[in-house]
This record gives C-alpha cells, sequence and structure tokens, in this order.
C-alpha cells in the first residue's frame, strides 16, 4: 500500500513556514517528514501517521484503539507511535500529533 498522499498534503499545509526546515524522504513504504536529519513524523504505507515522540511520554499517550506503538519488523520501536487515519480526520488533532513529532525531532541533535 502507498502512502496517504492527502495526508501528506494536510501534513505540508500544517507545517507552514516550517515546511523549509523540513525534508520529505521515502522510507519505509511512507513518506518521511524530517527535521535536522532527524524523523519527525510519516505518513505511513501501511495507513495512518506514524510520530516520533519522547520516549518518556511515549507510553502515556499510548490508548490501544487509535494510538498504538509503532512496530516494524515484529519489535515495537521505543519512542514512534502509530496513529490512525480514523483518529486524524479533524486538522486540529492532526496538527497536535504534527507539532509534537516536530518538537521532538529538533529537540535532538542534528545528523
Amino acid at each position: 500500500m502507498a502512502y496517504d498522499e492527502v495526508l501528506a498534503d494536510r501534513i505540508r499545509d500544517l507545517l507552514g513556514p516550517a515546511v523549509t526546515e523540513t525534508v520529505e524522504k521515502r522510507m519505509f513504504g511512507g513518506l518521511a517528514f524530517l527535521v535536522g536529519g532527524n524523523m519527525a513524523v510519516a505518513a505511513s504505507g501501511k495507513g495512518g501517521l506514524l510520530v516520533r515522540v519522547d520516549p518518556a511520554e511515549a507510553a502515556e499517550l499510548i490508548d490501544g484503539v487509535a494510538v498504538a506503538p509503532m512496530v516494524m519488523g515484529g519489535r515495537e520501536m521505543q519512542n514512534w507511535l502509530h496513529v490512525t487515519a480514523e483518529h486524524l480526520a479533524a486538522d486540529e488533532t492532526l496538527g497536535v500529533w504534527v507539532e509534537r513529532g516536530m518538537d521532538y525531532a529538533r529537540s535532538l541533535p542534528p545528523k
């Protein structure tokens, strides 16, 4: 399955002026948005959004329905969450998740 191009466009729109500091890169069947070489969010190839978060906050953000740990190769990724497409219907909700991923990626040393 290809990534959701409408979701990718919505992410670009939400980034606004910050879009100039991001780099888009096809990764893992999706389209990732990187800041300083660090992945922040991605339109997943399996649908929905992948969000990079502070590992200390990840557990409290998981609700088991709309937000779950990202699993890659059968292994949970510690500071990555998968947010369902249904949960992202409102731009406000998507904006919260995009901002969370961008803030965390900005906090990391550039690559």
